[in-house]
Parts: structure tokens; sequence; C-alpha cells
């Protein structure tokens, strides 16, 4: 019985000795809480030898200057950390990542010009995160992509001048969020946040505080419903030709597909190509001419590509063989969204072809004449079928599913297919 009594007192006095002098350190048993507070005590860095069990950390009203990757080092049973006004300008990477159990971090009213954001990959419970009257300049699209639980966010009084549109998406339960007092750059890459505050059922509080810094026509403005901007999604269409005058198109021949968008601000033309079990992309042109211009001697020149991009945002397809079969697409990105359409490009020696070119023809005729079966392609002759296939586009605005007709040309034969192009268009 002595000896019982003995290693148990042995065991509370080790326990009291691992709460350094400068803290309070208190266990609430009944709710399985172990608070150490270490606040009010001009501390410039945080305290060794804290009792691992602990499961709220208060350090708030210090002189902390910075954290590392063992400045919590042990406390794997922390859910809630507190280090408001300090003095930190540095928190290293790591320094959050292993605490995984975290429900609460607190490390507003700092001197924070950036965050190791990635350590929040790790804080899948994390409900609380403020951040808020520190310097911090940006906040990456992916920062919150794990964050499920999270409820409240504070990233009020900082340094942004934009968020990227989806930042919030993965945060299905985030109720409160406080962005005002920033200085937001109220181009159109600030469009999506403008209509998203509008009509979302997260809390913001502060409107009348969330408001343009720039450009300078707008600067002190709200970023609120009757703010102006002159922002347009993109608007795209497609169309092409062939370097064959005649109807019948062979093997090698050269495909150009011409690609035109209209928006404000005006749209960056990508391409994405799906063939030979492969996907290409190309966010760029890769050739100094332009597209109008290429087919007249294509046959008799060699490209340096083999899929040809174009300041004017024309593709052009030398010696298209059948490797070359497959969906390519073309995007249109402005800072307001993008919106895409696709062609599926196919040689008449493909399998399945004629069944794919009959359905696409009963799809797509006109109503008042008839295409009998004898108007088909002879299955020896090889031209180039294009037929358009919807594709969902991403856009910033928030008004549902909106269809935008398009007519299109669609095949070289003796037959002239008008094909209808749905473009989605989703506002979230």
């Amino acid at each position: 019985m002595d000896l019982l009594f003995c290693l148990v007192a042995a065991f509370l006095v080790a326990e009291a000795r691992a709460c350094p002098e400068v803290c309070v350190c208190v266990a609430r048993k009944n709710y399985s809480r172990h608070i150490a507070d270490c606040s009010y005590q001009d501390l410039h860095a945080v305290p060794t030898s804290l009792p691992s069990n602990t499961t709220t950390l208060t350090l708030s009203v210090n002189h902390i200057t910075s954290l590392g990757e063992n400045s919590f080092k042990g406390l794997v049973s922390l859910q809630g950390l507190w280090l408001t006004y300090n003095d930190i300008s540095h928190v290293g990477k790591g320094t959050f990542g292993s605490l995984a159990p975290l429900k609460n971090l607190d490390l507003s009213h700092n001197q924070m010009m950036d965050f190791p954001w990635w350590d929040l990959q790790n804080l899948t419970a994390l409900e609380l995160l403020k951040l808020s009257n520190n310097r911090l300049e940006k906040v990456p699209l992916e920062a919150f992509s794990t964050l499920k639980h999270l409820r409240s966010l504070w990233l009020n009084d900082n340094r942004l001048t934009v968020l990227f549109e989806g930042t919030f998406d993965s945060t299905p339960f985030l109720s409160l969020l406080q962005i005002n007092n920033n200085p937001f750059n109220c181009s159109c890459k600030v469009w999506w946040l403008k209509q998203w505050i509008e009509s979302s059922s997260v809390s913001t509080p502060e409107k009348d505080s969330i408001m343009c810094d720039s450009p300078k026509n707008l600067k002190g403005l709200t970023l609120g419903r009757n703010l102006n901007l002159d922002c347009s999604l993109p608007s795209v269409q497609l169309t092409y030709q062939s370097s064959l005058d005649n109807s019948v198109l062979h093997d090698g021949l050269s495909l150009l597909l011409d690609c035109r968008a209209v928006g404000k601000p005006q749209p960056e033309i990508r391409w994405k190509i799906q063939a030979s079990g492969q996907t290409v992309a190309i966010n760029g042109p890769n050739v100094d001419e332009e597209g109008d211009n290429w087919l007249a001697g294509a046959r008799s020149e060699e490209s340096p590509e083999h899929f040809l991009v174009f300041k004017n945002g024309s593709m052009a397809i030398s010696k298209f063989s059948k490797a070359d079969e497959g969906v390519y697409t073309c995007q249109a990105v402005n800072d307001v969204g993008s919106r895409e359409v696709s062609v599926n490009v196919a040689l008449s020696s493909s399998e399945n072809f004629a069944h794919d070119l009959q359905n696409n023809i009963q799809a797509s005729k006109p109503r008042d004449k008839s295409c009998d079966m004898e108007e088909l392609p002879k299955s020896e002759e090889k031209i180039v079928v294009i037929y358009l296939t919807p594709t969902v586009s991403k856009t910033t605005t928030n008004r549902g599913i909106l269809w935008e007709p398009w007519l299109w040309g669609s095949m070289f034969a003796v037959l002239l297919l008008v094909v209808q192009q749905q473009a989605f268009d989703h506002r979230p």
C-alpha cells in the first residue's frame, strides 16, 4: 500500500514539474481537458517542457516573434492554440503540420506577411482559424481544401488584394467569413467574390468595410450589389477548314481549327488535345504566324511542331492521320471565368465510323429534309468528320445552368450537317 502511494505521489510530482513555471496548468478531468495558460508573461519564445497531454495552450499577449517546427513538438493532444497579440512575423514550414487534433487556431494581431498554408492540409479537424490583423498579402487557392469542418474564418485587416475563385469551395460548414478592411483590387478578378457575397449563405459581417482600394476610379467603393464592374464571361466559337479543295479528304491532310472568343477582359485561348490515349495541353501560341494564312503552303512546308497554335487562337494539325483522331477542346479564359467547346475529329476508316456518323445525321438533320443511307460516304473514302460534343464549362456566376446555342458546319463530303453545340454556363 505504501509503495502504491509513493508511485502515485511520484507521478503527480512529475506531472506538476512538467508545467513550466511561467504557465498555469489546470486539469479538468471531467471534460478531459488539460489547460496550459502562459499568457501575459512577457515571453519571447514558446516555453519548453509543456505537458504532453495539453489540450488547450494559451500564449496570448506576449512578445513571441517566431514559430518553428519544434515549437509545439510532442503536443499530440492539442485542440486549442491561442497566440493572439504577439509579435510573430515568421512561422516556419511544419510548425502546425503535426497538430492533427487541432480545432481552434488563433494567430490574430501579429506581424505575419506569410503563413505556412500547406500545414493546414493535415489540420482536418480545424473549426476556427483566425488570421486577422496581420500583413498577409495572398491566400493560395487550395489553402483550405482539406478543412471540411471549418466554420469560422477570419482574414480581415490584412493586405489582401484578391481572393481566387473557388477558395471556399471545400468548406461546406463555413458560416462566418471576415474579409473586411483589405485593399481589394476591384478588377474582374474579384467579380466572382462580389457575386458570392451577395448570394452566399455564409455570413460576411461589416460588408460596408469590404471595399475597393484600386483601380483609382473605384477606390473607396463597397464591393457590393451597387458596384458596377465592366466584366463579362467569354463567348467562344469553333470552326474549321481543310487545306484540300475537293470533297474527299485523305490521310495526311492539313486541318485548321479556328477558335474565336470575346469577353471582358479579352479571353486567352488554351487548347487541350485528347488523342492516342494521351492528353496534350497547349496554353499559348507556339507559332508566330497567323493561322488564316497558314493553309496556303501547308502541304509543301515542314512544320517544327505537329500541333501549331497561332496568336489568333487558331490551331493547325499538319499531316493529319489516324493517330491524331480524338477530342480537340478550345478553352477561352479570362478573369471572370471560362467557357470551352470541343470537336471530335475522326477519319472515315475508324471503327464505328458509319454508326457514329449515322447517329450524328439523325440527330442534327433539318425536319423538312430527309437523309437517305446512300448519301453516306463510301467506306473506302478517307474523310474527316467533325462533330461537336457538349462540355461543362466552369464560370464564376451563380444563376444556375445556362445553355447557349452555336451552329456549326460539320462535314466535307456530299452532305452538309448542321449540329447545335450547347455550351454549359455554371454560375455558383
